[in-house]
């Protein structure tokens, strides 16, 4: 029978095996662990790494926290009140190069003492510039992945991470985009067991797919031109991650650890009132491909 135990073993393992990939692609940086403690219960290893020879700044988050579930929390996801269960790892990773794109993925598992529970999670990539062989190879690999277990999980999926990555605020999409699922639930051991499989198979897949554009986009030249296109988007991202992402929202509500909700906030980030983009440039490019529905497997 699959326990919560099991998941928290695995979820570490998950964490142990990213940080080791990550840190032989790099060359040069370390990750550093946090251990940290949540008062209401559970806790945490946040492990960061930063002055990386391709990361500048990266984080790789596990946590398995429990307690009475936040009333907010509950009017929000429409529960009845009980206590919770929450564990995950979740990642996020800013490169020295504006060639190489940022990358996002977490994987977790809620429940709770009445029963409830189910498992979420998602992988999306955001390049500073979009390359769309580079966005092909990407999503040919997590739908790959999805097929494995149900050919409807990735356009399902890819379809939700279009919708949820998205600045409506800015009528574009936070990168080119890759799957999400939330609330996924099996009531059969073994079904259960099987998307568990799944999930764990997302966490394996990240560091196969980027630590293959850390080879081979991180030695791509770029300029001050570049460096300045780099800050404005992650200044988009940083726009994303604190006005409209559930994720924080979720850690801020729970009452969880400030510093590793905000890992995900890029080093530098820029802000530029009416940037200019030159028609027919690369920046121009990327911005006519921040839609939603693109097929960039076909």
């Amino acid at each position: 029978m699959l326990t919560k135990e099991t998941i928290v073993a695995d979820f570490k393992a998950i964490q142990d095996h990213i940080c080791a990939e990550l840190e032989g692609a790099d060359g040069q940086g370390r990750f550093k662990e946090d251990l940290w403690d949540r008062p209401e219960g559970g806790g945490g290893r946040t492990r960061t790494l930063t002055g990386g020879a391709i990361i500048e700044k990266g984080g790789v988050a596990f946590s398995a926290v429990h307690g009475p579930t936040p009333q907010k929390i509950l009017n929000k996801l429409q529960l009845k009140e009980a206590d919770f269960f929450a564990t995950g790892v979740s990642i996020v990773i800013h490169p020295n190069s504006p060639m190489v794109p940022i990358i996002h993925m977490n994987i977790r598992y809620f429940e709770m003492s009445n029963g409830v529970n189910w498992f979420g999670g998602g992988i999306d990539l955001t390049p500073h510039y979009v390359d769309r062989e580079d966005a092909r190879y990407f999503h040919q690999e997590v739908k790959a992945h999805c097929d494995q277990y149900d050919p409807s999980y990735y356009p399902k999926f890819k379809t939700w991470a279009d919708d949820y990555f998205y600045l409506k605020h800015r009528q574009e999409t936070r990168g080119v985009g890759g799957i999400f699922f939330d609330r996924l639930h099996e009531e059969a051991p073994d079904k259960k067991a099987e998307l568990f499989d799944f999930v764990k198979g997302v966490g394996y897949l990240f560091p196969k797919v980027y630590t293959h554009f850390m080879r081979k986009n991180s030695l791509l030249p770029y300029g001050p031109a570049e460096k300045s296109w780099q800050g404005i988007r992650r200044g988009r991202y940083v726009e994303f991650n604190l006005v409209w992402d559930a994720g924080t929202k979720f850690g801020l509500d729970t009452n969880g650890r400030t510093e590793s909700i905000l890992m995900s906030m890029p080093p530098e980030a820029n802000w530029a009132y009416m940037h200019p983009v030159e028609i027919g440039s690369r920046e121009a490019e990327t911005l006519s491909l921040l839609k939603k529905g693109i097929d960039w497997v076909g």
